[in-house]
């Protein structure tokens, strides 16, 4: 078997294309690979896919392929051009990679598959590419993702923001949480920022949403009352957000009283920061004993800690009103317990309590936010960060946004005999 019946066969090249000839360059562990077609062709308008005679040729193109035997592989074409009585001349959709793009389609689907699993520093080594190019290849799978994904606001939607760096610099994330995604990101976590999202979809659309998962952030609840019709009833406050502020209040109550004790030369609080603020069924084993001995003993922070374990039981009931009943009678017990920063915590839940009871009928959290937030923060350790924002959004949209990512060979055949 000759060469150019190998490569024909392993590049899958028919009539009426051809391989010209093949160069082998020991010395630079290389092959060239020269593609070339037929004469007597008909080029399809890739506009009205009609057929129609030769018109020239672009300049020619080199795409990088798979190594062959650990040899880097070329192909060179001149893609013919098409005169189009509709539509003038146009370029014909490429059999052997996108136009645009440097690289087969096989070829960019090891980069993106390599990219999937490494940082692309990795994948430019691992590739044999310059940082550029492997970038563009993440952004061409980007692009050409966003573009397949079917124009449509989920059901139910997540909204958090995520830090890009030290400074208060911040990105707006938009999640489907049924389907584990990252559906939008933008610059800031303004009012704005939520509604670029929301302006997508017209107000018919947006009525499909069921439930919106947030934290207790004014813009974001502004904006989405502004845009999703029955917003009231829809939004509901993330339950984690929501004992973040009662934590936040229990671990300021120890910070005082551990301070007051120190001054009276006692030590009790002294590295028990986070047995406050654990779960109970979270305590370690080895630690049980200490905790209870200090539950034992008359601290302040003992009773902000059962406020705060009390409040937690508040997620079990199904219905509003029961949701409603028992939130009366906690608060009324942290109003009543002379611990400032527990009662400054109730009464701002009181605030925002028509959207906590909402868990009830929706039953959804920013849990998943979370999660996608953690995998978002271990690709800016492995990148050691991003050079500007619009990389950051790049690399958010290849690892979680649940894109189709891969490229696609033309499904019609771009030339064809006359005749034929």
């Amino acid at each position: 078997m000759d060469d150019k019946l190998l490569f024909s066969k392993i590049l899958g090249i028919r009539l009426p294309w051809f391989i010209q000839k093949v160069v082998v360059n020991d010395s630079e562990q290389r092959i060239d690979i020269y593609v070339d077609h037929e004469p007597g062709i008909r080029v399809r308008c890739p506009e009205c896919n009609e057929f129609y005679g030769l018109y020239d040729h672009a300049p020619e193109r080199v795409y990088r392929h798979l190594n062959t035997c650990q040899m880097e592989t070329y192909i060179h074409v001149r893609p013919p051009r098409v005169n189009c009585p509709r539509h003038g001349v146009k370029h014909i959709d490429s059999q052997f990679g996108e136009n645009g793009s440097e690289m087969t389609f096989a070829f960019e689907s090891f980069v993106i598959r390599v990219a999937q699993e490494c940082n692309i520093e990795a994948t430019s080594r691992l590739c044999g590419l310059s940082w550029d190019r492997s970038w563009n290849a993440l952004e061409r799978a980007v692009g050409r993702g966003r573009s397949r994904k079917v124009h449509r606001v989920p059901e139910r939607i997540g909204v958090d923001e995520k830090s890009i760096a030290r400074g208060h610099k911040y990105e707006s994330l938009v999640y489907d949480i049924d389907a584990g995604t990252v559906e939008f990101v933008c610059d800031d976590r303004g009012q704005k920022s939520l509604e670029a999202y929301y302006r997508q979809f017209t107000r018919e659309e947006l009525s499909g949403v069921k439930a919106v998962a947030m934290d207790m952030w004014d813009p974001y609840i502004a904006a989405t009352k502004a845009y999703v019709p029955g917003a009231n009833k829809k939004i509901v406050f993330d339950r984690f957000h929501v004992m973040r502020h009662v934590l936040d209040a229990v671990d300021k109550v120890r910070k005082n009283e551990h301070r007051q004790l120190c001054e009276l030369g006692e030590d009790t609080l002294k590295g028990t920061k986070y047995l406050w603020l654990w779960s109970q069924e979270n305590i370690p084993d080895w630690r049980r004993p200490e905790f209870d001995s200090l539950k034992a003993k008359d601290l302040k922070v003992c009773r902000a800690w059962a406020i705060k374990e009390n409040l937690r039981h508040m997620w079990i009931y199904c219905y509003e009103a029961n949701m409603r009943k028992y939130f009366k009678r906690w608060y009324f017990w942290a109003t009543h317990c002379r611990l400032e920063p527990i009662k400054k915590a109730a009464k701002t839940l009181k605030t925002h309590l028509d959207n906590i009871v909402t868990y009830a009928r929706h039953r959804i959290t920013n849990a998943l936010a979370e999660g996608i937030n953690t995998k978002i923060e271990k690709i800016k350790r492995m990148a050691c960060g991003f050079r500007n924002r619009s990389h950051y959004r790049t690399a958010i949209y290849f690892h979680c946004g649940g894109l189709d990512l891969f490229p696609r060979p033309p499904i019609q055949p771009s030339l064809k005999f006359k005749g034929a």
